[in-house]
């Protein structure tokens, strides 16, 4: 079997101003204080890591980062300085990594951004969510459309050349042409990456107890065509469901993800999936998650984060591999399946073949990918490999 490549490390920072409506996300309202316990934060987060690093036997070389929230812009530069200091003296981190920090535009200063571009981050995931005053409001984001533009600016002048706009579409009372406006100005803007998604309502937020009135099915379909023609047409080639990038500008960590590659997460409530190496386990391959504990201060100020940890059994791996893969519009291929499930390709042979004679798969040669069809109905194609 081929070896596992470097994993990715998540780092989660889970607070944030304010709790937004639709957030499912672990994040905790910084209860109006501006100053957030760093130097205790980052010590728990250094001895997650030394806990995570252990179990990497032979791989110690990290190949991307992501900083995820929460939001991370809410942590000073100095902190993420004194962060990856920390780390470069634990582990290596790829020469080429990409290193991406999610920031609000409504939670940063003039000098932040030079201070984290500084500190080795090199990519931005501004939270955009829409241009529209009106529609930021109706979310409980707590920027505005000039906030958006001056951040972006500051991004730019500190030497930010990888940028990625995070866009909703589907927002409470939105018509197609307002979410086209928002497609429109963001072209103007002209970022390297879109990230364009419908708003769902989750569990266990505002929203859900108090639903929103969203757009009619038909207006959301048009929007979602119409969008993804005219992402097309400004350069922005669509690569998973939610993600468009020109070229080049494919964000190497979540195609991580959707490869069913590894990654560490450290952090209150951070996720993580392992390959165990083979000297690690009594089985012959063995895929684990592992989660950490959710509330800050618990997290803190425990001496064993780690919440829970469980394998991903051999009859689970098919459905959790296709959950992740078949979201790219390029598929994968059998040598990457049996690479990261250490399966036999032909023990998903007779779901493949069903799918095809649906419609909702297509291969060639060694590349399987769903139809347009398909891409309608994930859901139900990725059920067909469950257990």
């Amino acid at each position: 079997m081929n070896p596992v490549p470097p994993p990715g490390l998540y780092i989660h920072i889970p607070w944030c101003v304010k709790k937004c409506p639709y957030c499912d996300f672990n994040s905790h309202e910084s209860s109006g204080s501006t100053t957030l316990p760093e130097d205790r934060y980052l010590y728990a987060l250094i001895d997650d890591i030394e806990t995570e690093l252990a179990l990497l036997g032979s791989r110690p070389t990290i190949s991307s980062i992501f900083i995820g929230g929460g939001t991370p812009s809410l942590m000073s530069a100095g902190f993420y300085a004194d962060l990856f200091n920390q780390l470069a003296s634990r582990l290596t981190i790829a020469a080429d990594a990409e290193i991406t920090l999610e920031a609000n535009p409504g939670a940063i200063d003039a000098k932040s951004f030079t201070g984290f571009a500084a500190a080795g981050i090199n990519r931005l995931s501004l939270g955009v969510q829409s241009f529209s005053d009106h529609a930021l409001k109706a979310l409980g984001r707590i920027h505005n459309q000039a906030d958006i533009y001056l951040a972006y600016d500051r991004a730019r002048s500190a030497g930010f050349d990888n940028i990625n706009l995070d866009l909703m579409h589907g927002l409470p009372g939105q018509s197609v042409a307002q979410g086209l406006d928002d497609l429109n100005i963001a072209f103007e803007l002209n970022p390297e990456h879109i990230s364009w998604y419908q708003l769902t309502i989750e569990r266990n937020t505002v929203f859900y107890n108090r639903p929103p009135v969203l757009p009619v099915e038909d207006i959301l379909d048009e929007l979602c065509q119409q969008g993804q023609s005219w992402l097309a047409a400004n350069g922005f080639q669509q690569y998973e469901v939610s993600a468009y990038a020109k070229a080049n500008f494919q964000s190497a960590h979540n195609l991580n993800y959707w490869h069913f590659g590894d990654y560490l997460g450290v952090g209150a409530g951070a996720h993580g999936k392992l390959t165990l190496a083979l000297e690690q386990t009594e089985e012959p391959f063995n895929v684990i998650r592992r989660w950490k504990t959710r509330m800050p201060e618990d997290y803190m100020a425990a001496e064993n984060k780690l919440a829970g940890s469980s394998p991903i059994v051999a009859d689970e791996l098919p459905l959790e591999f296709m959950m992740n893969a078949l979201r790219l519009n390029e598929g994968f291929t059998a040598e990457l399946f049996e690479q990261r499930t250490g399966l036999a390709f032909d023990t998903i042979s007779e779901p493949l073949q069903r799918l095809r004679e649906k419609g909702l798969l297509e291969w060639q040669r060694d590349n399987f990918r769903a139809t347009a069809k398909g891409r309608l109905f994930l859901n139900d194609l990725v059920a067909e490999f469950s257990a």
